[in-house]
């Protein structure tokens, strides 16, 4: 999604980050939480203004399905994990094992 200035450039209305990968503890694994990592985030602070905020995992399926091959997932910044800016998130559906290691768009508004 990308809004035009009057001077023609387009704008990025998001942010990228990084699926480091799910919640877990030693032996157990919570797929219903995932953590990220936020481009320029490096403090907990920093996380305070993604609190709340919309990401989208966007990736490309073998199918086309209402005109297109491209596929969302929408989850939300639930809360900051550790103090060096990586958050935890939640979806509307677990993210698959193959999102791992993959990018996603944290929405600015």
């Amino acid at each position: 999604r990308h809004q035009t200035t009057m001077g023609g450039e387009s704008v990025r209305l998001y942010v990228r980050g990084s699926i480091l990968g799910y919640k877990r503890s030693k032996a157990n694994q919570y797929n219903h939480t995932a953590l990220l990592k936020i481009d320029g985030v490096v403090t907990k602070n920093e996380v305070e203004f993604y609190l709340g905020k919309k990401m989208a995992y966007v990736y490309k399926a073998k199918t086309l399905k209402k005109g297109t091959f491209f596929r969302c997932i929408w989850g939300k910044v639930m809360r900051a994990h550790g103090n060096t800016g990586t958050v935890k998130a939640k979806f509307t559906s677990n993210l698959p094992p193959s999102s791992l290691g993959g990018s996603v768009r944290v929405m600015m508004y």
